[in-house]
């Protein structure tokens, strides 16, 4: 019976050579068709010499070789392995395969074995020999004809311990000819040539089996480039939708309503805060609803932008919500509001998931009835249960915290009376973003940066200390205490024993650079040590996400009115506490922080005209770690390391796969293709101009592409 043809679609078993073992293997590391096995990149590939005699094989290059088998046996002593010698006529060649002594039963003295495998020297200087470990092998008939096999290029894929990577080159080398041809290409062949690049099923054949290094690189410039413009072909697919069909309600603005806001404000703005403001005061004066990323460095005065907004919304009549990732952060909000309107006839209410019932049904009424004129609060906010009798802006706080299906939820939220209209939409941040990154995950935002800082700030210098130094560094606190002035220590554990390391490699890390398995410092145990230690007599308190509500605000009203010396704290302080007289900050096991994390924390002294020094404790265990803390003690600049974070984690963290569904960069590196997004974001730009929902002829296959990778991150389910 004829099998039929391989079809992308096919299962795996249906590909030559793969049996229902090998498919299943590779059904665990997500692929479970033809179309995916094709789209299984060779993360690298091995020049791999061509067949020679054993003479000629170079030491450390991979070889291939044919010869008799003069020798073998299995050893069942030790490290279980099987031993063969080959012999040419020119040379003797040892082969060892590890743990595989069935292999005895296969090969035998007088067979004649092609083999394959990366060559080393066994034995001491003058008198080493020729090994390969684990080569790959193949048994030689009489008849086989003795042609030498060319230098190649050798791909090599992520592989398993149950789906190796020989397996997977040969499942792919299978299933590659009936495949390509049915590789349909979504960019024409005019444009495609204009960019010299070559057709889609061209550059999958060029890196699956190469010719050259140079068919590898065309071969992946050209799917770097496919991902990046798809990406940027969904983000203005996404703003020429929003600028057809969405409308917003437009704010009133004055020059006395000006006048009003700022003299709410305990300080004055700076420059660059003036011309952001004035940015958003215009575009909430519009009737297209704003998309505006504000970002700016640790302490530059977003929350003044974003009171702004909301502000100049309850001056038309209209409501507006500030949505913060932790209770903490939103307590704060609220309380700075409530303290900036004062005597005000705005009204505030807080709404997160520890209120009891009864209050947050009264909060949740007034809200639906439009009695409420701002509303702060965390995830709480994005229930079904909550309604606006008339949302005009809404504000997402540290919006890296929230995934796009959570933003989504905020927007759907809109004016009651008429469902049709969105709220304009604020995001902020304090980690700054890398330009690259902007052009790609906030593709679809209009960005503005609030550069520097408020005067008066006195700067902060930042130390690293080993773990055997922790008598000095608390030393410092102790000084610092002595002078009136108050410090944070944070640890990265609440419970004593938690051992999970708080980053995890990303994709382009090595396994060996993940932190091993170690004790983290933890609150109860720190602070044990403090109060009986090095700071015994302080006024220390303990606080983290665990604690109630009113015991978390109790603590940070003591700590802000300076009857709490030292806060030992988790990673709740991160963002949103100001605390001006606290100068002195000690992170244990800061190895275990991100630098974006890192940063934050830091920011949360120096705030006040007197100067602070933040000690960063640790014994970094890779080189990765070295490099943040390093980064850490040598600049400030937020801007600096956000592209220095960029660079160690990827994109693939960046993009926050949990949250938002889509796939990071797979080819593309936003490094080493920053002129190719450049280019890909001016064709797409020009091209959507064009055809704004890529419905034109021969768009088709495109279009599609698009909608899948990125319909769902850009909210293009509704696009045409």
């Amino acid at each position: 019976m004829t099998e039929p043809p391989l079809t992308l679609t096919s299962p795996l078993e249906a590909v030559p050579g793969v049996d229902r073992k090998l498919a299943s293997a590779l059904f665990a590391l997500g692929i479970s068709n033809v179309a995916k096995l094709i789209w299984h990149l060779p993360f690298r590939h091995e020049k791999e010499q061509g067949e020679t005699t054993i003479a000629q094989l170079e030491p450390q290059a991979i070889g291939t070789t044919r010869a008799e088998v003069t020798s073998c046996r299995p050893v069942n002593f030790g490290r279980k392995r099987f031993e063969a010698v080959l012999h040419d006529g020119t040379d003797r060649l040892e082969l060892v395969w590890f743990n595989q002594t069935y292999l005895a039963k296969r090969i035998h003295p007088g067979m004649r074995l092609l083999v394959t495998g990366k060559v080393s020297d066994r034995g001491s200087a003058g008198n080493a020999r020729p090994q390969m470990v684990n080569p790959r092998w193949q048994v030689l008939g009489e008849t086989e004809p003795d042609t030498a096999r060319a230098d190649r290029l050798r791909p090599v894929y992520p592989a398993s311990e149950r789906a190796k990577s020989w397996q997977i080159a040969k499942a792919v080398e299978s299933a590659l000819p009936s495949a390509l041809p049915l590789i349909e290409d979504h960019l024409p062949g005019d444009y495609r040539r204009s960019r010299e690049l070559p057709t889609l099923a061209e550059a999958y054949r060029m890196l699956h089996a190469p010719q050259d290094e140079q068919e590898v690189r065309e071969g992946r410039r050209r799917l770097a480039f496919d991902e990046l413009l798809l990406l940027q072909l969904a983000v203005f697919m996404r703003r020429a939708a929003r600028d057809a069909h969405e409308r917003a309600l437009p704010l009133a603005w004055s020059e006395q309503l000006d006048q009003r806001i700022r003299s709410r404000f305990p300080f004055e703005l700076t420059p660059s805060q003036d011309q952001v403001v004035r940015t958003i005061a215009d575009d909430l004066q519009r009737d297209r609803p704003a998309n505006r990323l504000v970002q700016g460095d640790v302490g530059s005065g977003k929350t003044v932008v974003a009171a702004y907004a909301m502000l100049q919304a309850a001056a038309s009549g209209h409501q507006s919500v500030m949505l913060a990732p932790t209770e903490l952060l939103a307590e704060q909000h609220a309380q700075s509001l409530t303290k900036m309107l004062a005597g005000s006839k705005v009204s505030i209410a807080l709404l997160t998931g520890s209120l009891g019932e009864p209050e947050r049904a009264s909060i949740e009424r007034r809200l639906a009835s439009g009695e409420i004129d701002i509303a702060v609060g965390t995830h709480a906010v994005l229930t079904d249960r909550v309604r606006f009798e008339s949302l005009a802006v809404a504000v997402i706080d540290e919006q890296h915290r929230f995934g796009v299906e959570q933003r989504a939820k905020i927007r759907a939220k809109s004016a009651g009376a008429d469902s049709t209209l969105w709220p304009h939409v604020l995001v902020m941040t304090a980690t700054p973003i890398p330009r690259t990154l902007a052009m790609t995950v906030f593709g679809d935002l209009d960005v503005c940066a609030i550069q520097g800082l408020p005067p008066g700030r006195a700067g902060v210098r930042t130390i690293h200390a080993h773990p055997q130094d922790r008598a000095d560094v608390y030393a410092q606190v102790r000084a610092c205490v002595e002078r009136g002035e108050q410090a944070y220590v944070v640890v990265p554990a609440i419970d004593a024993g938690q051992q999970e390391p708080m980053l995890i490699a990303s994709t382009n890390q090595s396994t060996d650079d993940v932190p091993p398995p170690r004790p983290m410092r933890d609150v109860k145990t720190v602070a044990e040590e403090l109060t009986t230690g090095w700071l015994e007599g302080a006024r220390i308190a303990v606080l983290h996400g665990r604690l109630k509500r009113d015991s978390r605000e109790r603590i940070m009203d003591r700590f802000r009115k300076g009857k709490i010396d030292v806060l030992i704290a988790t990673t709740v302080i991160e963002v949103g506490v100001d605390v001006p007289n606290a100068t002195a900050m000690v992170v244990e096991d800061a190895d275990r922080f991100g630098l974006a994390q890192l940063h934050q924390l830091r920011g949360r002294i120096g705030r006040g005209d007197k100067p602070g020094v933040c000690l960063l404790v640790s014994d970094p265990p890779t080189d990765t770690a070295r490099e943040r803390i390093a980064a850490m003690t040598r600049t400030t600049d937020g801007f600096e390391l956000a592209e220095l974070d960029l660079q160690l984690r990827g994109p693939g963290d960046l993009f926050d796969t949990k949250q938002d569904g889509a796939a990071p960069l797979r080819v593309a590196d936003l490094f080493a293709d920053r002129e190719l997004l450049e280019l890909a974001r001016r064709d797409a730009q020009r091209w959507i101009e064009r055809s704004p929902r890529l419905g034109s002829a021969g768009e088709a296959v495109l279009r599609r592409r698009v909608l899948k990778t990125h319909g769902e991150r850009f909210q293009l389910g509704d696009v045409g």
